[in-house]
């Protein structure tokens, strides 16, 4: 089903332009693409392993499908799942992703062609992906961001794409040298990154960021330098796109999500989690697998609310911080806090409190400029929020950690700030 798509493609884009690397300089058009998959050897290997974003990668995928075996892509330096003297983790299996892991141990999904191509046809329309606007690759090809947005498009929709070797302000520059329209998938990390350099052209017709909360702040003064409006999308590894913000202006409300991606269907569960059904989601976890996922339903623990067909993420189930009885969404606390003039990032945790009755106390790192103190932060909150919902416990950082994929770990700040109480470990970040 997925090669013969391709084939299609290709065989209509011919001579177009497919791919360019600017690592290496390199072009393909979309049948110098198809012949060099057809040409592409297979190890024995059971599941076909790309690693990278290269060429190779695209190359990969091709004679994998062609071959009708299933693909597992892998971040450098990742480990291939145990497969054991099992071929397939389950009946159709043609893809396995892994979890992002940010809470605990990585999970493998299992999907199926159709469900792989559900999520690219959801997606292109949704987004407004454009032929004649190249998507340019700075997000990892083996994550399900980078995948969906990325490599499917191009191989089931001809949306050109241009490989970066890194995601550094010159290579952006670069690679809008050629004055084409762009469009660019990142995370919040890369576009602050960018937007304190000035590395984004005007060529760049779409902007989209994932993977983690887009703060509204950035997003504005995007908008404001040069009119270029990030689109927030919300997705998972376990059942492609979600949410999307098409509107054409910044957001108001840094919770918003957007609305359901094309031919999704978004409810809630009885304890106010997002409930996801569509054909793009995966069949089952690999090897153990989990009532939450499958038959066309992935029950998320994301907290929403939906509001005339708008999502809102209000956090995470796991994440509440409970303060005597009372629980509050961290995020809901990051959303005011980084509006502070003074604060570049935070985050913020609950932990265990040594006032038994309080249960849990509220801690927040914060990366800020040289003025900013501690009691300007808790007056701020104080005119915001109730004063329970303030933090007792502040850390300032020079940075706070996040992974690849822009995520930050709740977990591994606890980690930290618990050994640091302790004083196991000095506290350094």
């Amino acid at each position: 089903m997925l090669y013969e798509r391709w084939r299609g493609i290709s065989s209509k884009r011919h001579g177009d332009t497919a791919l360019r690397d600017i690592a290496s300089g390199r072009r393909w058009t979309f049948g110098e693409l198809a012949a060099a998959g057809a040409a592409r050897p297979l190890s024995d290997n059971p599941f076909v392993l790309p690693r990278g974003n290269t060429p190779e990668f695209i190359l990969d995928v091709l004679a994998a499908w062609r071959e009708s075996l299933p693909l597992c892509p892998l971040e450098p330096g990742q480990a291939a799942p145990a497969f054991g003297a099992s071929t397939a983790p389950l009946v159709g299996c043609r893809h396995l992703k892994s979890t992002s892991a940010t809470g605990g141990a990585p999970r493998w999904i299992a999907f199926t062609a159709a469900q792989l191509a559900a999520d690219a046809d959801n997606l292109v329309p949704t987004m407004g992906l454009r032929p004649d606007w190249p998507n340019l690759g700075v997000i990892s090809l083996a994550h399900s961001y980078g995948f969906s947005n990325l490599v499917l498009p191009l191989l089931l929709h001809g949306i050109p794409l241009i490989l970066a070797p890194a995601p550094l302000p010159e290579i952006v520059r670069r690679a809008a040298a050629g004055g084409e329209p762009l469009t660019i998938a990142a995370v919040p990390a890369m576009w602050r990154a960018w937007h304190q350099a000035a590395a984004i052209p005007p060529t760049v017709k779409l902007a989209i960021s994932a993977g983690a909360p887009l703060p509204l702040t950035l997003e504005q003064s995007f908008f404001n330098r040069g009119g270029l409006k990030i689109h927030n999308f919300l997705g998972s590894s376990e059942c492609g796109g979600i949410a999307y913000d098409a509107q054409p202006e910044p957001r108001t409300d840094g919770s918003s999500a957007g609305t359901a991606v094309r031919n999704v269907t978004l409810s809630l569960n009885e304890h106010g989690c997002l409930t996801v059904k569509s054909w793009a989601v995966a069949q089952s976890y690999w090897p153990e697998p989990s009532p939450t996922l499958g038959h066309g339903i992935f029950q998320t623990a994301d907290l929403a609310e939906i509001r005339n067909g708008h999502v809102f993420i209000q956090g995470r189930l796991g994440d509440l911080i409970n303060v005597a009885g009372r629980k509050i969404s961290p995020e809901t606390i990051e959303r005011l806090l980084i509006t502070h003039p003074g604060i570049r990032e935070c985050v913020v945790f609950g932990a265990p409190s040594r006032e038994a009755e309080r249960t849990e106390t509220i801690v927040a790192f914060v990366v800020s400029d040289a003025r900013t103190t501690e009691r300007d932060l808790k007056q701020f909150l104080l005119e915001r929020l109730p004063a329970w919902q303030v933090p007792r416990h502040w850390q300032f950082v020079d940075t706070i950690p996040a992974s690849d994929r822009g995520k930050v770990s709740r977990a591994e700040c606890r980690r930290h700030w618990l050994a640091s109480q302790l004083g196991a470990i000095k506290f350094s970040l």
